[in-house]
């Protein structure tokens, strides 16, 4: 998850079609030269970190697949393929009538008008969306023509991307509990235009499309249906680790540490937005604070609530959360974020939520003033010589959205992700009330989340 990919090579092994498994061998000697070696002859690149986790990965799943086709056997014995093959398509022909007579009843709520929205990428890069209904067969256009060209950075996001993010989107919608599946997208028409970012060319960087861009198409159709207002609009994606073999030198065993981080989500018409909740795309759970510290070289200072990051209104959005890691060796660490500049808007008079922050508590040589000239005299008077130009103090240094940063032992990453937009004019419903809420002293670690994101802040 490089933070500054521009080219597609860059973000690792690019496989386009191999053969793993070959009359039940699996090629193992192929994949290796494949993750390991091929990747570390582009300039700066390097292999992969942990070659025996991705063997066993794969081979996972290869028992996956087979798994699969063993029960679908089993299926097709027990009850003839006719049968199977019937609740199969019975199964997306429900989906499709669950979408078309959602997107019906969307067309009467809203009299027919077309739908449409326009969010903006922290870059300013514009995704438009507009869709057109036709209430009397239940079938959507979806066309996001006015969206900004590719970029020359790692927010491109291949036209699936699109795809999968509107499914998601009608999955939400639809009332009825429903298996997701390609029937969803049956009664969909989707516009992407060629040479956008959401459909780059064939070796543009695309690593945040997936974990970034993916939540702002989402955005953008949820706030077109004009259903809740925007999450946190972010994955947080936060990697460290050392080790590799850069350029094609020899490999140096190391590890590669990988998560997403919790935010607050979205206010609706008559609900409140959750407070630290992975939303969307952030569909993970985090690692426990225990097992983080026992296996990584880390110390968790805190993870609790970002308090006061939610959107105001007649029904509050969710407060981000508070990630702060102190490392405990040198690494090399890379926050890949967004919603650093454009807030997660509140919808039907609801007020924006906070935008989320990555700061950096490094370790500098200290500035000459008059402490430290204080202290060097002091020093002198007591017959002892001191050289400042040996102290060093901690400074609270921003890292922007998307950042890399060789961080050393003692040093720390401090996540404060963003809240979830509010709904409905401030000083009605549940925002007037006393809202009830975890106690920050149950933060991990303990302390007063506000205070210590304050803080933060105010040494930022």
């Amino acid at each position: 998850m490089p933070p500054h990919s521009r080219e597609l090579f860059q973000e690792g092994a690019r496989i386009e079609t191999e053969k793993l498994v070959s009359e039940g061998k699996f090629n193992e000697e192929r994949i290796t030269e494949l993750l390991l070696h091929e990747p570390a002859k582009f300039a700066g690149c390097s292999g992969t970190r942990c070659l025996a986790d991705n063997l066993n990965d794969l081979k996972a799943q290869v028992a996956a697949n087979q798994k699969g086709i063993n029960l679908i056997g089993s299926l097709i014995e027990d009850y003839g393929e006719e049968v199977v093959q019937f609740y199969m398509r019975s199964i997306q022909d429900n989906a499709e009538l669950s979408v078309r007579n959602l997107l019906k009843e969307v067309s009467k709520r809203f009299e027919g008008r077309e739908l449409k929205a326009v969010d903006y990428m922290d870059d300013g890069s514009p995704i438009r969306l507009s869709v057109s209904i036709d209430g009397d067969k239940g079938e959507a256009v979806f066309d996001f023509t006015g969206t900004g060209p590719e970029v020359y950075g790692n927010t491109n996001a291949p036209e699936a991307v699109t795809y999968s993010a509107i499914i998601y989107c009608l999955r939400c919608l639809i009332k009825e509990d429903i298996p997701l599946n390609q029937g969803c997208l049956s009664p969909v028409t989707v516009i992407i235009p060629k040479k956008s970012f959401l459909s780059p060319s064939g070796t543009a960087a695309v690593v945040g499309g997936n974990v970034l861009t993916s939540q702002r198409v989402t955005d953008v159709v949820l706030k077109a249906f004009n259903a809740c207002a925007a999450s946190q609009g972010d994955c947080n994606n936060l990697t460290f680790g050392f080790g590799g073999n850069v350029e094609g030198e020899k490999a140096v065993r190391g590890f590669g540490y990988y998560e997403t981080i919790a935010g607050g989500s979205g206010a609706g018409p008559d609900w409140d937005g959750t407070d630290g909740v992975h939303t969307h795309m952030t569909n993970t759970r985090i690692t426990d604070a225990e097992v983080f510290e026992r296996r990584y070289p880390v110390i968790l200072r805190e993870f609790g609530l970002r308090e006061g990051s939610h959107g105001r209104g007649q029904h509050r959005g969710g407060d981000g959360v508070i990630r702060d890691i102190e490392f405990r060796i040198p690494v090399q660490v890379s926050i890949l974020s967004e919603r650093r500049v454009y807030h997660p808007y509140g919808l039907d008079g609801g007020e924006d939520a906070s935008c989320g922050m990555n700061v950096w508590v490094r370790k500098v040589p200290k500035v000459q003033g008059s402490d430290a000239d204080d202290a060097k005299t002091n020093g002198q008077a007591n017959g002892v010589a001191k050289d400042s130009s040996q102290q060093q103090e901690y400074r609270h240094i921003n890292l922007g959205g998307k950042n890399t940063a060789s961080m050393q032992a003692g040093e720390r990453i401090i996540v404060m992700t963003p809240g979830g937009g509010g709904w409905g004019p401030v000083g009605k419903g549940s925002e007037s009330r006393q809202h009830q809420r975890q106690d920050p002293k149950h933060s991990w670690r303990g302390g007063s989340v506000a205070s210590r994101q304050a803080e933060a802040e105010a040494s930022a």
